[in-house]
């Protein structure tokens, strides 16, 4: 072959291009493809066949400076970061877009974004910048040679990458190492580092970047700062041959000014990356274990990073919930910067106007409501740990897919009844006068406003399938309202490859409705501004994997701008979020150990750390008679011991208890021993007049009623007024006989004859005490009941509650003064003590 010392170049003309086409299926899209010739030459290759007219609307070279060439790859990449993709390469974006992600891809940028953000640090992220600041100099000034250690205790919307980035500023360091456990927090570290003008000229690596056209480390610009994003697992993890892998030499071999780490939670990898993995990705958590495994030792968890392959001048350790590292002593009190969901909601509160706007305000309030299920669902899984409530059991599934079903699915279509205010027993109970129905998330009209889209955690994938089976089922035509995303299996993906669908299904939020069921997935390091509420149906023991999924929803939601016309205005769609927990023990358990986890300080009460929490988080519980706000002591007392002794004595103030209704009222005024004896009771000496008021109205309401023809404007105005001053005197009755059933409890405090029913107590053992107490003689007492005044079912059930929880703390203590009785008496009935126990 002869010698060509001058061969021509190849005619090559690497070219992105992007097209429309005049079709309604693809309106608003754009075709983003890849060629070495005419851009014309190969759109009619592609459309030329088909006769649909088409417009080439962009042509930009797909050539770095350096010589190198992108294809369109790179360009699909970053679009996806930020816009639909249909029909496998459209996108729906702006011609404008398709230029901004070919020039960071160029620049080898892993993200379109522009450095558009300007805003400082909150007073918070000062005061952690400087602490960590003051405490390094100290650290190196006192053990030269050694590297300090640090711990931001900071909750989710702390801004922990932001700040990392600003106090790696600060310190003037060049050279950065992040490390994690969740690759999917990926995104929020390079969007602030590319994002922001103050870390103008810095530079993003990570393997996601550069297998994708991005900047690696050879190419990287040595004089200016680098950050480098990876695994744990990865960067730290061995071959077969128990070496450094090939591909990552390069990290080790670099003195790194500081190493993070993000998301170190518990303190003690090796015990909490479980719970941080997603459950159904069982095959890929244990091989990230037993990577990491052979890496992590005794000594780290004592806190001594030197068997680490790694060599730098300090470590940042990140974390919301690292309860674990505090209480094993890793780190004292000087190392660590506070900065808690407390903290944050009570900067918002004491925030002044003078100070200009509050950076806090669209920080939403979180609310926790818990419910006591009706015993009718609750008995098919009771018996779990501590004999309460199993919601692993109740949502116990199985079956993969469209076959997947419900271990009870008679009890779980109750509950989804019960969400919507259905289901009957709780029904007719609400409907007796005085009461009122507890606020349920699809049947309030306050909260079903609110709740347009929620993420329902259950315990397994074959749960999250029969859930979205369960929902599409002709009963449940309610739900067919809300599109129902299952983010569970393989099927899903993986971390953030199960986002998306999530983020598409809602297009626009304000219009749409959705459901999202999971089992893990999306549980940690995810944002979904229009997620309102979460409904916690599994069983979980640790407050750190609780809160860090309930947090979720606590994420801020504005609109920037909303009417187009004042660029500093902004609107804040999500001033509330709430969690919903229908297991009140475990849920009011969860909030003890992480109020008090808070603060490890010993010289603050729990009543304290709880108190504080719950003013900043409410917490509302429905205890099968109503729902009130619940203070520290009864939080407490709850965890304990399964309920509260506030909560049961509230049970006596409940509206059940009493019988208002015409037929007890007129046999009472029938009966002039019961109307004398009624007014020996304070308060009771107006009642024959309100007695008599009441049962008038009520017939003139029945007859106005039963008329035939359409009551006039001045009738349906009198029959308002009417109802409405019934309404208010039955209630003014019941309040007062709801006042004399409260004296009733303390008669279970002075006795020990368990075996007798409430009633014998007080008509037989202490009649002149209940005289001195009520205003009553036992007869009198015994004719009110013979007449249904009170309400025995809901006496029985208020006394059976007070034993139970009597028991719990007897045993805690180690007294059990009972254990021979051979029954236990409630209000007007005994039953047998292993009955009592089985119950």
């Amino acid at each position: 072959m002869p010698d060509n010392f001058f061969p021509e170049r190849p005619d090559l003309t690497p070219t992105i291009y992007a097209y429309s086409i005049a079709a309604d299926t693809h309106k608003g899209l754009l075709k983003v493809g890849y060629t070495d010739r005419e851009a014309e030459t190969r759109v009619k290759e592609q459309v030329g066949t088909s006769h649909v007219s088409y417009r080439i609307v962009l042509e930009e070279s797909a050539m770095r400076d350096d010589g190198s060439a992108f294809d369109d790859h790179a360009v699909h990449k970053l679009l996806s970061q930020q816009f639909v993709c249909e029909f496998g390469e459209w996108f729906r974006c702006s011609v404008k877009d398709v230029k901004n992600a070919i020039e960071a891809v160029r620049e080898r940028r892993g993200s379109i974004t522009q450095r558009t953000q300007s805003f400082g640090m909150r007073p918070e992220q000062q005061r952690a910048v400087r602490k960590t600041q003051e405490y390094f100099a100290q650290f190196k000034k006192d053990n030269p040679g050694e590297a300090p250690r640090f711990l931001w205790n900071a909750k989710m919307r702390f801004g922990k990458t932001f700040t990392s980035y600003e106090f790696a500023k600060a310190q003037g360091y060049q050279r950065v190492l992040v490390l994690t456990f969740k690759p999917a927090v990926e995104n929020s570290w390079r969007e602030d580092l590319e994002s922001h003008k103050d870390f103008e000229g810095w530079q993003f690596i990570s393997r996601e970047t550069a297998q994708n056209g991005g900047l690696d480390y050879e190419h990287a610009d040595k004089n200016r700062p680098i950050v480098c994003f990876g695994s744990f697992q990865d960067y730290l993890g061995k071959n077969e041959a128990g070496g450094i892998k090939a591909q990552n030499e390069w990290v080790h071999e670099i003195n790194w000014d500081l190493v993070i780490f993000d998301e170190y939670h518990f303190g003690a990898w090796r015990d909490s990356a479980r719970e941080l993995f997603e459950q159904e990705d069982k095959r890929e958590q244990n091989d990230n274990m037993n990577s990491v495994a052979q890496l992590i030792d005794e000594s780290f968890e004592q806190g001594d990073t030197d068997f680490l392959p790694i060599t730098t001048g300090a470590y940042l350790f990140l974390s919301g919930t690292p309860f674990r590292a505090i209480a094993n002593g890793e780190f004292i009190e000087e190392q660590i910067f506070n900065w808690t969901y407390s903290d944050e909601q009570r900067a918002k509160e004491r925030w002044k106007p003078a100070q200009g706007k509050n950076p806090y305000e669209s920080l939403p309030r979180m609310v926790l409501m818990t419910y006591q299920m009706p015993d009718q669902i609750r008995e098919i899984a009771s018996g779990g740990e501590f004999d309460e409530f199993d919601l692993n059991e109740f949502f116990a599934a199985k079956g993969d897919g469209a076959q997947a079903e419900f271990k009870h699915p008679s009890e779980v279509q109750k509950w989804l009844d019960l969400l919507r205010g259905g289901f009957a027993e709780t029904t007719v109970d609400m409907l007796k006068m005085g009461a009122s129905k507890p606020p349920m998330p699809y049947s309030d009209k306050r909260l079903m406003s609110i709740l347009t889209h929620t993420f329902w955690f259950l315990p397994s994938v074959a749960s999250c399938y029969a859930m979205a089976n369960t929902l599409r089922q002709r009963q449940n035509v309610f739900y067919h309202d809300y599109t129902v995303n299952v983010c569970a299996g393989a099927e899903a993906g993986i971390g953030l490859d199960a986002l998306g669908p999530v983020r598409r299904s809602m297009a626009d939020p304000l219009e749409s409705k959705t459901i999202t069921l999971s089992c893990g997935k999306l549980t940690t390091d995810v944002t979904v501004k229009p997620w309102t509420g979460i409904l916690m149906l599994r069983n979980l023991k640790s407050p750190e994997t609780y809160f860090q999924a309930a947090f979720r929803v606590q994420s801020p939601w504005t609109i920037d701008n909303p009417d187009g016309l004042h660029p500093n205005e902004t609107l804040i769609l999500k001033r509330e979020c709430y969690v919903f927990d229908f297991a009140p023990t475990r849920a009011l358990r969860q909030i003890a150990d992480y109020s008090c986890s808070l603060h490890p300080d010993e010289t603050i009460s729990p009543e304290q750390s709880v108190g504080e929490f719950i003013h900043f988080l409410p917490v509302l519980a429905y205890d099968g008679s109503s729902m009130k706000r619940v203070n520290a002591t009864d939080v407490l007392d709850w965890a304990a011991s399964g309920t509260s002794a506030t909560l049961l004595a509230k049970r006596w103030e409940s509206a059940l208890l009493v019988n208002v209704d015409d037929l007890t009222l007129r046999k009472l005024m029938n009966n002039q021993r019961a109307m004398d004896a009624l007014m020996s009771i304070e308060g009771f000496r107006k009642l024959n007049d309100d007695l008599e008021k009441i049962i008038n109205k009520s017939e003139q309401i029945k007859e106005m009623k039963s008329k035939d023809e359409k009551p006039s404007k001045e009738e349906k105005k009198e029959l308002r007024d009417a109802e409405k001053e019934t309404k208010s005197l039955r209630k003014q009755v019941q309040e007062k006989l709801i006042k004399f059933a409260t004296r009733i409890p303390i008669f279970m405090y002075l006795t020990d004859y368990r075996e007798q029913t409430l009633r014998d107590v007080i008509t037989k053992l202490e009649p002149e005490l209940f005289k001195k107490v009520t205003g009553l003689t036992k007869d009198d007492f015994e004719l009110l009941l013979s007449l249904n005044v009170f309400n025995s079912a809901r006496m029985n059930d208020a006394v059976y509650k007070f034993k139970r929880y009597e028991d719990d703390s007897l045993t805690y203590t180690g007294l059990n003064k009972h254990e021979n009785d051979a029954q236990v008496g409630l209000f007007d009935t005994a039953i047998p003590a292993q009955e009592f126990e089985e119950m």
